[in-house]
C-alpha cells in the first residue's frame, strides 16, 4: 500500500545522522503492508513506542534530540555488530523493531551485552519512497567517483582487538599531530555503525577532510557483502586523495578477528593502498597478538595504542615484547613523532621519499606523497 507523505509530516519528523546525505525533495511516498520487505539502508518512517538503552537519537544536523513515546522518526535500516551493546539484524517484515544505535538505525535485536537494558521500540509506519516507487537508500546519497588525484597521499590505517580499544582516539591523535607537522589530513571511518562522534572527533583534531561510510552509501557496513565495501575503502581513499590531503589515516572498525574487517584486510584493493599500521588494543596481550596477526597478513606495523596505554604497566608489558614502539594519544598528537610515523610508512613505497622529506627536517613540514 502506497500513501502521500506530507511535507510538513517528513519536517517534523526527527530525521537522524546515517539519512542525512539522502534528498528528500518533490512527491514521497510511504510504503507499507505485510508484502514490503525492507533491504539495508533503506530509510523508514517509524513511531517511537517505548524509551529504552537509546533515549535520544543523532540528527543529520549532529545534534542529540531526546525522544519521546510517539516521536516519528527518520531511519535506515541497517544490521550492528556491537560487542558492547547490540547485535541486530533487517527484519523481513514491517513488523515492529528496535533503535539499536543513536545514529539512527532500526532493526531487529538478536543478541545484547549483559549490561544493556532493552533497546527503545519501535514501530515502522513505512517505507520511505519516490513517486514512482522506487524506496529511497542511504545509497543514494553515496558520493560520485572523484576525479583522479594528482598524487597519492601516505595512508595509514588503524584497526584494534575490539570496539571500544582505542581505535578513534588514535586516529585523531594522529591527525592532530600530522596536522601539527604541517600537513594537510584526510581521515575516514571506512567500516561500522552510522553516528557523528567519530567524523567529528577527527575533525575537532584538525582534520582538513573527514569521510565515514555514510558518504560511500552505508548506514551500517555489518553484513555487507566484501566486494562492496573493499568499493567503500576505495572510494572514500580516492576521494580523499583527490582533495589534495598530503597524508590519510583510515579507521577499520570493531576487531581484527570481526568478519568484515578481517576480510577487507585481505583484499588487495584495500592493502595496496595501505603504507603503515596502527594497532590499538585494550591490553598487553591484545597488543602483542594483534601485532603478530598483522604480520601474517604482511602489512606494515608502525606502532602500537589503544586503551592500553592508559596503564603504564601494560604499556611497559606490551613494551618488552614488541619491537615496535607503544604510543599513548599524547604521545601520537606529537608532530614529531606522528610525522615520524608517516615517513616510516611512506618508505614502504619510496626508500627516496624519505631521504627527501627526512625526519630531521620536520620544521619544514613539507607534504609527502607516496609514488603511485
Amino acid at each position: 500500500m502506497q500513501t502521500p507523505l506530507a511535507p510538513h509530516r517528513l519536517a517534523q519528523a526527527k530525521a537522524s545522522y546515517t539519512v542525512r546525505r539522502v534528498e528528500l525533495s518533490g512527491d514521497l511516498m510511504l510504503c507499507s503492508g505485510p508484502d514490503i520487505r525492507p533491504n539495508a539502508g533503506d530509510l523508514v518512517l517509524a513511531e517511537v513506542t517505548r524509551i529504552g538503552q537509546h533515549k535520544g537519537i543523532e540528527l543529520a544536523s549532529g545534534r542529540k534530540a531526546a525522544l519521546y513515546c510517539g516521536d516519528e522518526v527518520l531511519l535506515a535500516y541497517g544490521g550492528r555488530y556491537a560487542p558492547d551493546q547490540f547485535e541486530a539484524e533487517v527484519p523481513d517484515d514491517l513488523a515492529g523493531c528496535q533503535l539499536v544505535a543513536a545514529g539512527g538505525l532500526a532493526a531487529r535485536v538478536t543478541a545484547q551485552h549483559s549490561k544493556m537494558g532493552q533497546a527503545t521500540d519501535l514501530v515502522p509506519i513505512g517505507l520511505v519512497a519516490r513517486a514512482d516507487g522506487r524506496v529511497c537508500n542511504v545509497l543514494d546519497g553515496a558520493l560520485p567517483a572523484p576525479r583522479a588525484a594528482t598524487r597519492t597521499p601516505v595512508t595509514i590505517v588503524v584497526v584494534g582487538t575490539s570496539m571500544n580499544s582505542g581505535k578513534t582516539t588514535t586516529v585523531a591523535a594522529i591527525g592532530h599531530g600530522l596536522t601539527a607537522a604541517g600537513l594537510r589530513v584526510g581521515a575516514a571511518k571506512v567500516t561500522g555503525t552510522g553516528a557523528g562522534g567519530d567524523p567529528y572527533l577527527f575533525t575537532d583534531a584538525g582534520v582538513a577532510e573527514v569521510l565515514d561510510f555514510t558518504d560511500a552509501g552505508y548506514a551500517s557496513t555489518y553484513r555487507t557483502p566484501i566486494g562492496a565495501l573493499t568499493d567503500a575503502f576505495v572510494l572514500l581513499h580516492a576521494e580523499l586523495a583527490a582533495r589534495e590531503v598530503d597524508a590519510i589515516v583510515i579507521e577499520i572498525a570493531d576487531g581484527i578477528l570481526q568478519q568484515e574487517t578481517r576480510a577487507l584486510l585481505k583484499q588487495r584493493a584495500v592493502t595496496d593502498r595501505i603504507d603503515g599500521t596502527v594497532f590499538a588494543a585494550g591490553d598487553a596481550l591484545g597488543a602483542v597478538s594483534g601485532v603478530a596477526t598483522l604480520r601474517r597478513l604482511g602489512l606494515p606495523i608502525m606502532a602500537a595504542s589503544g586503551l592500553l596505554t592508559a596503564s603504564p604497566l601494560a604499556t611497559r608489558e606490551a613494551q618488552s615484547l614488541l619491537d615496535v614502539p607503544v604510543y599513548n594519544p599524547e604521545d601520537l598528537g606529537d608532530p614529531t613523532i606522528a610525522r615520524n610515523i608517516a615517513e616510516r610508512s611512506g618508505m614502504r613505497q619510496s626508500p627516496q621519499s624519505l631521504e627527501e622529506n627526512n625526519v630531521s627536517q620536520v620544521a619544514a613540514a613539507e607534504p609527502m606523497a607516496r609514488v603511485a
